[in-house]
């Protein structure tokens, strides 16, 4: 279904510049029309200094995310469409009930990092100002809490020191817990590039997995999982005892070194071959990262959700402070600690308190003077005294009744929140929960009472904050369809129903952006206090500079009139001395440990070409085309020992749950650990949801849950078959017998993989689908097993096509049989094609590698064989990592073997 660009752009042929909407790097995006506005090509900003023209596969395949398919249009209530204001009528009369009833702590919203800041604005203002409770908490809870928390430890605010300049400016680049590669595929080519430029440059990943951002490592240190505080614990000691310390900056600017280093002493100490043990490390290795560490001031490190997820997630992330502090690695050019989020909004949504524990413009609730102070601009008659429910603990309140009404804001907790099915059930016993989404169908909005339909992203106008502080403008570029309505108009209706009208007469994102700025710098002045969050410098933007905005990293001030991209260069931290605080760590193992019963330790996180929940890069087949199910990751020698193969079915269970995934051999991963993709949903596969598996022990200080660790056993699943089924039919489902299928969006029709532990029986299989009749195509082999069918409509052309084989024998991603279905009538040859399971006169390119180009492995081995030595003349011959980078990884690994 086509889509209408906004009328009021002066030029409909010009780009519009806004901001991507996947992970934390926020690049730059042009959406350059086409068509007259019908469709949009996705076209990276070469002025965005975060991306510089650069985009990433699932940017560069926005404009194939824009249709309507699957879209909730219109608001409902228990499933019936209603109009606009019956449903803001009911959400502010249910609100109200509640609060009437059984008093504001029974109210919370969970919101999300895909809000606009202007739309977590007012939602925090909403709840904390006016129906009087802290009971809001957002998505980024489960990925940068922690972080979160270790700044404000260290620094005395939520104050990220680092720019993207200094990734490529630093002589050492430590990479923690982060796979780069694939979840911030952009900043992983800019360090790709400045080390190429500079070869001396050096590059170390601490990671359990060995992952594609090893590519570019000189050093890999594959450390036992939960290990890295007592590594940079190690790593402190011995920089003091090798005299690497900076007695300068300490005395000056810190305090606490004492402490720290008497604790990490006695936690690590100075034997490195103990040391190296207890991190399950080569010494030499270890002597080798502490003494590239000692030698280079220029060190960035790089941390992400594999220090952040963890049950002592902030310990880790001080850790990783207290070298920098100790070595004086901070605000200077090339050097810092640097936190990347995994959100687009994440920051944003801290600067305006979307967390439970916050108030916004980085104030506290630890402080009586910021509440008044927050009360008094917001002129809020109930303002919250104090900190509200974190996720887990809300929805463990949830499920024990004592909150009764929840607003879930465009994320989808029954697949990302730990012990998902928890979750569910909590949700599902809930006396009021309304979601506010753009799509009709996920795992959230099948436990929802209320559907309030929410703009999209291109639909959406606002602001983004990304990982080193840039704000971006975030702009609509097409209308939203149906009834939706951007988020912050609908809070604000909310609002008007309940009374608050005055403080919710908001008419354009423009006028909550300059509150949220007034906000910032309201008593801010270094004199009644100093706060890190400062926009005072946009006092005077006026609504068409709004629009117009450029990039600019906060703070923005008398100071730092355009920005400020690196923080603590005087040596000033937000301590109520001014100094920055080095914490003694007690390094802590995850809490669950692997049993006889559950010996296998689990590790989750992103696919490449997938992001969060799919419902966005699902729309796109050619995202889907590098991973098109999860997999189960899976050392050789551990598949071996359990009677696993590649592709094998395997059924891996905790104490919470169970999935099913077929088998990918990974040797990059130690035996004993696992791991698996957070993506897949109960709308994509039937036992998927990885997160139903994850313990819901989290962080005691920042609430942050333990999702990167849980124990499991894994077992084989016997399919007597397993099939791959195409069909036009968007609306199909499996039969509710099959034990197990993965639901896998094409251009022109959907495929599912599907398999079961009972023999196939066609009879059964016609029963279960009348409307597909007879197949007009049948080819059957019993001695091998295997059978095809085909069904065509009245033209000739392709209806559905059902592939079926013994065990993992069908596992071809068969791509051209996806692509007869854009034919209007089959030719005989692509009639032989079905029936023989062979591409005839559709080219076979194999498992997709590089998904900007659709070039797969068969394509690549044959410029190989044909003398394509390198990755850059595989590149030449085929464009081939020649876009994104993304595959390049891959690419070396194909010429390796």
């Amino acid at each position: 279904m086509g889509r209408t660009a906004i009328a009021s752009r002066p030029n409909e042929l010009a780009p519009v510049k806004t901001t991507c909407p996947y992970c934390g790097v926020g690049c730059g995006v042009a959406m350059q029309p086409k068509s007259g506005g019908e469709s949009w090509q996705a076209l990276g900003d070469a002025s965005h200094p975060a991306n510089f023209g650069k985009l990433c596969v699932k940017g560069s395949a926005l404009g194939e995310t824009l249709d309507l398919t699957g879209r909730l249009l219109e608001p409902k209530i228990n499933g019936q469409a209603v109009s606009v204001e019956q449903a803001c009528q009911a959400v502010a009369e249910g609100l109200s009930r509640v609060i009437e009833q059984h008093g504001p702590d029974a109210v919370a919203f969970y919101v999300s990092g895909q809000l606009l800041t202007e739309d977590y604005y007012v939602a925090n203002k909403l709840i904390k100002g006016f129906i009087g409770t802290a009971n809001i908490d957002t998505n980024s809870r489960l990925c940068m809490a922690s972080a979160v928390v270790g700044y404000k430890r260290a620094f005395g605010a939520d104050a990220v020191p680092c720019s993207y300049e200094d990734l490529e400016q630093a002589d050492l680049l430590v990479l923690v817990g982060s796979n780069a590669a694939w979840a911030h595929p952009i900043l992983y080519q800019r360090m790709a590039q400045a080390k190429r430029e500079q070869p001396d440059k050096k590059v170390v990943v601490i990671d359990p997995r060995r992952t594609a951002s090893c590519d570019l490592a000189d050093l890999h240190l594959a450390i036992k999982p939960g290990t890295d505080a007592l590594l940079f614990n190690g790593l402190l000691a011995y920089l003091a005892k090798h005299n690497h310390l900076d007695a300068e900056f300490i005395i000056e600017h810190t305090e606490g070194l004492v402490l720290a280093l008497d604790q990490a002493e006695q936690t690590a100490g100075h034997d490195l071959t103990q040391l190296a043990q207890s991190c399950g490390v080569d010494e030499a290795d270890l002597t080798q990262f502490f003494d590239w560490f000692a030698n280079r001031p220029r060190t960035v490190s790089f941390y992400s959700q594999g220090v952040n997820q963890s049950t002592s997630g902030v310990d880790k992330s001080n850790a990783i402070i207290n070298v920098h502090l100790a070595t004086g690695r901070i605000g200077k050019l090339g050097a810092g600690p640097f936190s990347i989020t995994g959100q687009p909004n994440a920051m944003g949504g801290r600067e305006v308190g979307g967390l439970a524990n916050q108030l916004a413009a980085h104030m506290d609730f630890h402080q009586p003077e910021a509440i008044e102070r927050v009360a008094r601009f917001w002129r809020a008659p109930k303002m919250a005294q104090q900190n509200g429910l974190k996720a887990v603990e809300m929805f463990e309140a949830v499920h024990r009744g004592e909150i009764k009404a929840i607003w879930i804001m465009h994320t989808n907790p029954v697949v990302s929140m730990p012990d998902a099915d928890f979750v569910r059930e909590a949700l599902q016993a809930c006396e009021l929960v309304i979601v506010s989404d753009n799509m009709a169908d996920t795992d959230t909005t099948r436990c929802a009472n209320i559907l309030l339909p929410a703009a999209s992203w291109g639909e959406k106008d606002g602001t983004v904050t990304n990982s080193d502080r840039h704000i971006s403008r975030q702009r609509a570029f097409c209308k939203a369809p149906g009834l939706a309505q951007a988020d912050w108009w609908w809070i604000c209706q909310v609002a008007q129903e309940m009374g608050f009208a005055e403080a919710f007469n908001y008419q354009t994102p423009y006028q909550i952006f300059m509150e949220h700025v007034a906000l910032s710098a309201f008593e801010n002045d270094g004199v009644i206090s100093r706060r890190d969050f400062d926009l005072s410098g946009l006092f005077s933007l006026s609504e068409q500079a709004y629009q117009q905005f450029a990039p600019t990293p906060w703070p923005v001030n008398a100071q730092h009139p355009h920005g400020q991209a690196r923080l603590f260069a005087d040596g000033q931290f937000f301590t109520a001395n001014r100094r920055a605080k080095l914490i003694p760590i007690t390094p802590q193992s995850p809490k669950e440990k692997p049993s006889p019963d559950y010996p296998f330790v689990l590790n989750t996180g992103r696919y490449r070409d997938q992001w969060h929940s799919m419902t966005r890069t699902a729309k796109t087949p050619r995202l889907l085309q590098h991973r098109d199910e999860p997999r189960l990751s899976l050392h050789p020698d551990d598949a071996k020992s359990l009677g696993l193969a590649q592709g094998d079915l395997a059924k891996v269970s905790s104490r919470l749950g169970q999935v099913m995934m077929p088998v990918e051999l990974d040797a990059g991963l130690v035996k004993g650990q696992v791991f698996a993709p957070i993506h897949w949903t109960g709308v994509y596969a039937k036992h998927g949801r990885i997160d139903s598996l994850i313990p819901s022990h989290t962080d005691p200080l920042s609430g942050q849950p333990e999702s990167k660790h849980a124990v499991v056993n894994i077992q084989v699943w016997s399919a007597a078959y397993r099939a791959g089924f195409w069909t036009k039919d968007t609306a199909w489902q499996p039969d509710d017998s099959i034990g197990y299928w993965v639901k896998v969006p094409k251009a022109n029709a959907v495929f599912w993989h599907l398999a079961d532990k009972k023999a196939f029986d066609l009879a059964h299989w016609q029963s279960a689908n009348p409307q597909l009749g007879e197949p007009d195509l049948r080819l059957e082999d019993s001695a091998l097993g295997t059978a095809r069918f085909v069904w065509l409509d009245a033209q000739g052309g392709l209806k559905a096509v059902l592939f079926v084989a013994p065990s993992v024998d069908l596992q071809a991603p068969y791509d051209w049989v996806s692509g007869l279905f854009d034919q209007l009538s089959l030719s005989q040859n692509e009639r032989y094609s079905l029936l023989s399971g062979m591409a005839i006169e559709q080219e076979d390119v194999g498992a997709i590698i590089c998904s900007c180009f659709q070039v797969g492995d068969k394509t690549l081995r044959a410029a190989m064989a044909q003398g394509c030595d390198t990755v850059q003349k595989l590149g030449e011959k085929t464009c081939a990592g020649t876009n994104c980078g993304s595959c390049i990884p891959e690419l070396k690994a194909l010429l390796a073997l």
